[in-house]
């Protein structure tokens, strides 16, 4: 996200000395993309970030995914995915989880994924550990509950329908305060604001729908002073879907930054602080974009005036995803274009490439003259046919494609 920000101690210019009141020299510690040529942020810390003191293997949830044959469109509830009655858990099995006893890094379910992109979802009543993604961004969309995501940046709080955007090799925690269910998009790259919404110099233009104050960063940084702690490290390596875990013991809390300035940190993005573009007639989902990675991108739909021509049909006209697979979660509100299909809060509908799809027929009809939506929903459209990961297996309805036939 290429929007400078300064937060605490920095010395006036860069890989220059910086010292405590007492003369310690801190460590200046560079995070950059893409080696040395894109987006960065210079960190002051009192430790060295590089120190390990052990090393161990870190069991990752389940990363197997199995095709999507034979090929057809797939209703996913992942509220079932989790449970408020431990007595009713499965203990990590294919049934329900105990949401109490899970945190929001090492209880994630895998929903779907492929090379580029894997989706997964939690529900998670305990503060996580530390953790860092070795392997690419990642996008956390909080469905409900608060919190703090706490990091090496600094403090973000956190509610319902915030983006949470974590750069790559950013240590962070989740401590949650009340529940929360949150969505989770892991990148195996980077992910930024569509490139048509951006300057070329990286400002969010006029006809963007949202802008540079509608982004939270994180306050201040937090020194923290704890010794022998445990980072968490998802990175690629021979297991499920090329990926490894690994447990790092560090000397000192990576939370030992006095100050940092740059281009490169997480932040967060309300939902509802985006701005619906609508016409006259159906806008394609393009207008919807809130962020875009190496192939995927994330689309959003918020409560909405629509189509205002006399003739205009509200909702979509069918269509086939000829180069992609859709994947719509359900967040909140009445989905028109979905009604009878079983859809629902919690829903996660797969559209796969190669299938026509669009409105249940009973919907087209009863959408006309309807001046306004109200439904939250988010999307991510992928170039890569995606994968059932054993979380979206466990909660296959089974029966969603005839939705078009009753």
């Amino acid at each position: 996200m290429a929007h400078y920000r300064r937060a605490g101690s920095v010395p006036a210019k860069r890989h220059t000395q910086h010292r405590s009141p007492d003369g310690r020299l801190y460590r200046e510690e560079l995070m950059g993309e893409e080696g040395f040529s894109s987006d960065s942020s210079l960190l002051y810390h009192v430790g060295v970030p590089s120190a390990v003191l052990e090393a161990r293997r870190w069991e990752l949830p389940d990363q197997a995914t199995t095709p999507n044959e034979p090929l057809l469109p797939r209703h996913l509830r992942l509220h079932d995915l989790f449970t408020d009655d431990p007595a009713g858990a499965a203990g990590g099995g294919a049934g329900p989880w105990a949401a109490n006893d899970s945190n929001p890094v090492e209880h994630r379910r895998l929903v779907l994924g492929n090379k580029d992109v894997r989706i997964s979802y939690v529900v998670a009543g305990a503060t996580s550990p530390l953790y860092r993604n070795a392997t690419g961004d990642e996008i956390v969309f909080v469905e409900a509950g608060t919190g703090v995501l706490e990091t090496v940046f600094g403090h973000l709080p956190y509610g319902p329908g915030d983006y949470l955007v974590v750069p790559r090799a950013t240590t962070h925690r989740y401590r949650v305060q009340t529940t929360t269910r949150a969505y989770c998009i892991e990148a195996n790259g980077h992910v930024a604001p569509p490139r048509r919404y951006l300057s070329r110099y990286g400002q969010l233009l006029e006809h963007a729908p949202y802008c540079e104050r509608d982004l939270r960063g994180p306050g201040e940084p937090e020194v923290r002073e704890e010794t022998e702690v445990e980072v968490l490290v998802k990175h690629r390596g021979s297991g499920p879907g090329g990926l490894a875990g690994t447990v790092h013991v560090v000397p000192e809390h990576p939370f030992d930054v006095v100050g940092w300035d740059g281009c490169l940190y997480p932040y967060a993005l309300s939902v509802h602080d985006f701005e619906p573009i609508t016409g006259r007639i159906h806008q394609p989902p393009p207008v919807h974009q809130v962020f875009e990675g190496n192939g995927f991108v994330v689309c959003n739909f918020v409560p909405r005036k629509v189509d205002y021509h006399p003739l205009a049909i509200p909702v979509p006209y069918y269509h086939a995803n000829v180069d992609s697979d859709e994947i719509m979660f359900y967040v909140d509100g009445d989905y028109e274009a979905r009604k009878g299909s079983g859809i629902g809060r919690g829903s996660v509908s797969v559209h796969p490439g190669g299938h026509s799809h669009g409105p249940v027929p009973a919907a087209i009809e009863a959408s006309l003259g309807a001046e306004s939506f109200d439904e939250l929903a988010v999307m991510v459209d992928t170039f890569r046919p995606l994968e059932l990961g054993e979380g979206g297996r466990a909660v296959d309805d089974g029966v969603y494609h005839r939705s078009w036939s009753r």
